[in-house]
């Protein structure tokens, strides 16, 4: 389903809790493309992960440098393919599968929270077609011009005074009220996304923002209920979900990442930006310590005959460089959860995931500028995960292949007008009525 006429990105059959499935993801990042071939297993109910009905065992993975991506955004179409491509291929050939359409993942595109309120009046008890009745109307507002749903997802109900209902089905009263967060992202970058995938031959069964999907693969049920940040800190962005009572309740996203800080020791220490990649990885850290000064480090130099000549640095100098920029991320993510007023629903709980999270001392940091209990998160509950995927950076991934397991609850009724045709055209039973009458 193509974006240019539609405020809705495509949206996924719900799996069924007591069939087996397939699937494929793709997660395109700044820095990296992975692409994940699985198998869905129904399971029994795990303590800690109540929501997920299936068990996921890897079939085949592939992961490539990413091309052609800026903040999360595609600014390369071809380049974008090619990496997609070889991405896709490598998991194809360790699976002996022909992957046809996958999931895919958005970070850019300026992800944004809007909160829309309905009540409706009911009488007696509350039936199905009332819950419908009120989601539809709650869905009925109007979204900026530019702008495309991601999620829709009900975050509670109301009957008469009574709050935080989970199911109202059934109950008794007059009123029924309900909260639906609605996930956007700008329509241009989840259009040149899906074309980016598209060109490759494959199609596009969903678009999941990229918090939501780290929040599914990191967190366990308690966190999500008690309340939780997760932030992700990618290579071109930084993206957050608020987690309360079990739902997504807010997410942001924020245009610095890993790649930042790897560019300001590129120039702080006047070398390349692959090497400086390197030495922060094997030295940088985002908290001095004592042996700082007397640590050296060799920082390669190119002179004018383009040979690398090593510089011995002590290691404070890198630290000097990495230390503010891990700041200035850190305090615009906590300053964002103050002005969305969801600092509180996020219970001091912070979990941290995405390839930046793993700089040294980063969890000290986020500890001190968030004020709260920062752990970092890693992929939960999948089997079959080569050990090079299990760390943060693969969290994004993993969630994208439990999210069909949790599609159902997110609600979308096709109008005529308002928030799922914020571009102005018709619903989809009407063009399914149409395709009827012009096909037979």
């Amino acid at each position: 389903m193509s974006l240019s006429g539609h405020g809705l990105t495509p949206r996924l059959k719900p799996l069924s809790a007591r069939k087996s499935a397939i699937l494929s993801v793709l997660d395109v990042g700044t820095s990296k493309v992975v692409c994940v071939v699985a198998e869905l297993k129904p399971a029994d109910e795990v303590e800690s992960l109540r929501s997920r009905t299936h068990v996921a065992r890897i079939l085949g993975i592939g992961h490539q440098r990413s091309m052609g991506l800026k903040g999360g955004v595609v600014v390369d179409l071809e380049a974008a393919e090619a990496a997609i491509r070889q991405a896709v291929h490598a998991a194809e050939r360790m699976a002996k599968v022909e992957i046809q359409s996958v999931i895919v993942n958005l970070t850019g595109g300026r992800l944004a929270s809007e909160h829309f309120e309905a009540h409706v009046p009911v009488r007696g008890a509350v039936s199905a077609g009332d819950v419908h009745r009120v989601l539809d109307a709650a869905s009925s507002y109007d979204l900026r011009r530019g702008r495309t749903v991601l999620h829709a997802l009900p975050t509670g109900f109301s009957l008469d005074a009574q709050n935080h209902i989970v199911d109202p089905a059934g109950m008794i009263g007059e009123r029924l009220g309900a909260d639906l967060h609605v996930v956007t992202s700008e329509a241009a970058a989840a259009r040149n996304l899906m074309l980016a995938v598209e060109r490759c031959h494959l199609g596009v069964e969903a678009v999941i923002a990229t918090p939501y999907a780290a929040g599914l693969s990191a967190l366990v049920d308690d966190e999500a209920d008690m309340g939780c940040a997760v932030v992700d800190m990618g290579g071109g962005t930084t993206s957050v979900g608020i987690f309360s009572n079990g739902h997504l309740v807010h997410t942001d996203a924020i245009a610095v990442g890993g790649h930042h800080v790897t560019m300001d020791i590129a120039r702080g220490l006047t070398t390349r930006v692959s090497a400086a990649e390197r030495l922060k990885t094997l030295y940088g850290s985002a908290i001095a310590s004592s042996a700082d000064d007397r640590d050296m480090i060799a920082v390669p130099q190119v002179d004018e005959d383009e040979r690398d000549v090593p510089n011995h640095l002590p290691k404070s100098h890198l630290v000097r460089i990495i230390k503010p920029r891990v700041e200035e991320v850190l305090e615009l993510v906590r300053d964002r959860l103050k002005s969305a007023g969801f600092a509180a629903q996020a219970g001091r709980r912070v979990v941290l995931t995405g390839g930046a999270s793993q700089l040294v001392g980063l969890p000290e940091t986020a500890r001190r500028i968030l004020q709260g209990q920062v752990r970092v998160g890693r992929p939960l509950g999948i089997k079959g995960l080569p050990e090079a995927a299990k760390g943060p950076a693969f969290s994004a991934v993993v969630g994208l292949l439990v999210y069909p397991q949790v599609a159902h609850i997110e609600y979308f009724e096709p109008r005529s007008s308002g928030l799922f045709q914020s571009t102005g055209t018709d619903g989809y039973f009407s063009r399914v009525g149409r395709w009827i009458r012009d096909s037979f």
